[in-house]
């Protein structure tokens, strides 16, 4: 990794200085008045771009030993051998670099989760859509500018290999931070399936059902049952611990970086205030719990103002896998455990309001889309989910215009909860600025607007991983 810089690149300035692509890269231009009809295999992808990057990575992805908790090891699939993935760190700006090296039986590419990739639509690593898949044996030099900042991820996006465990932090630092804290931590929430991930039809119950809303029936594709819940890679009989002194204002970054699962959090006798959601920073909203579902981030402030050994307590929602526990440890605690309670303060999407001007999502917009998420007998055939009826990838193109205001009317039919993921834009949703939101099952409704000011083919979809897979998704073109 390259040391921190005082220079910030503009990504326009690269490409104005003449930055060119690496031949052994994928070449080609989109076009999307000729590509929308062709196969993976004929379409032309949009060419990287490169430039003089601040920071360089290096990701292996390969079949590795994975250990969450002592003599329980299991098979899985890691970047370097580790999970969670090695952390990328960069500040606001900066332009990174990662060479992403394949060494798995099958191909893979990596989806830059937060990141807007303005002018890089090359890097957004969505196979058939951005890119080629990375073949075995392999490698692909990925680059961006590191925007917006706040707490991202990254993750394969191909197949089921986020539930392999291809996954890890990606933090963007501020170079102005609206709040002041101390230290900052990350937590990484996700299900423990020690198994080969598959699509399960069969019960309803599982991980990916009961998590996103809970059916108690069959008839819908979901998730295979997962065996507990674990916060960085660790189960809760030899839990994380993260080291505070009393006094700190500490940080915790939160992602969930499930394939299914929606969790609940809270810390026994501390208070959560919530400061920024998918990246984009918030007024600080001091809560006792919060929802999040896959794909979404959130950060808090924690003050460290009662010593002990307390439990960061994780409860997925509506199912009946095992909760996840961290430990809060003071350095003056005496190292047992400390109980405590945890108030009703639930945070809503109503208590988040932007830090940033959202004048430009304001008034009518150019184009509303509406929007019928469902899936099994209840629409489409019943081992698909689906958007306006339609699974992936037999689907049109939700195309938009650049410079347009765009609205996404969503209704839910389906009983379960679908946290909808927009690649390369963020969208108003309420009175914030996110990348992920949930819709609500039994008929929810939510309304996201975005201005179309990053042409290229973005991915729209599901990010419970199985509803995926199996069909909730769409290409968001800009129309040349």
């Amino acid at each position: 990794m390259t040391p921190l810089p005082n220079s910030r690149i503009n990504r326009r300035d690269v490409l104005k200085s003449g930055a060119i692509a690496g031949g052994t890269l994928i070449a080609g231009c989109f076009d999307t008045t000729t590509n929308d009809d062709a196969s993976p295999d004929e379409r032309e992808f949009p060419e990287p771009q490169y430039g003089d990057p601040d920071r360089e990575y290096h990701l292996r992805a390969t079949e590795s030993e994975v250990m969450v908790a002592t003599d329980d090891p299991y098979n899985g699939w890691t970047y370097n051998g580790e999970y969670p993935g090695p952390e990328i760190r960069a500040v606001e700006g900066e332009r990174v670099r990662v060479t992403v090296e394949n060494d798995l039986p099958e191909e893979t590419t990596i989806h830059w989760h937060g990141m807007v990739l303005d002018g890089d639509n090359a890097m957004d690593g969505v196979p058939g859509v951005t890119q080629a898949a990375i073949e075995p044996g392999e490698e692909f030099v990925y680059e961006f500018d590191a925007e917006p900042a706040g707490t991202h991820w990254y993750h394969s996006h191909v197949g089921l290999q986020l539930d392999r465990e291809l996954l890890g932090p990606l933090i963007i630092e501020e170079r102005d931070p609206h709040i002041e804290y101390d230290t900052d931590e990350t937590l990484i929430l996700d299900e423990y399936l020690p198994t080969e991930p598959r699509v399960d039809t069969s019960s309803g119950n599982g991980g990916g059902m009961g998590g996103m809303g809970g059916m108690g029936g069959g008839g819908f594709p979901d998730a295979p049952p997962a065996e507990g819940t674990l916060i960085n890679g660790r189960l809760p009989e030899e839990p994380a611990t993260i080291d505070v002194e009393e006094g700190d204002q500490i940080r915790l970054r939160l992602i969930n970086a499930a394939a299914a699962a929606t969790y609940e959090i809270g810390i026994d006798d501390h208070e959560l205030t919530v400061t920024h959601t998918d990246g984009p920073a918030v007024e600080p909203v001091p809560v006792d719990t919060l929802e999040i579902g896959p794909g979404e981030r959130y950060d808090v402030v924690v003050e460290a103002r009662s010593p002990g050994t307390w439990p960061i307590r994780i409860w997925p929602v509506d199912e009946s896998t095992s909760a996840g526990r961290a430990l809060l440890d003071y350095d003056q605690s005496d190292g047992d455990g400390t109980e405590g309670t945890i108030g009703s303060r639930q945070l809503q999407l109503s208590d988040l309001n932007a830090i940033d001007s959202l004048d430009a999502y304001s008034g009518e917009p150019d184009r509303t889309i509406d929007l019928t998420l469902s899936g099994g007998m209840m629409g489409g055939d019943g081992d698909e989910w689906t958007i306006d009826g339609q699974a992936y990838p037999d689907t049109d193109p939700i195309s938009i215009k650049e410079d347009e205001h765009v609205r996404f009317r969503m209704v839910n039919r389906s009983p379960v909860r679908h946290p909808m993921h927009l690649h390369g834009h963020h969208f108003a949703v309420g009175n914030a600025l996110k990348d992920t939101v949930i819709v609500p099952g039994h008929m929810g409704e939510i309304t996201i607007d975005f201005v179309a000011e990053n042409p290229g083919a973005w991915f729209f979809h599901c990010h419970h991983l199985y509803h995926m897979e199996t069909g909730m998704a769409r290409e968001v073109p800009y129309e040349q």
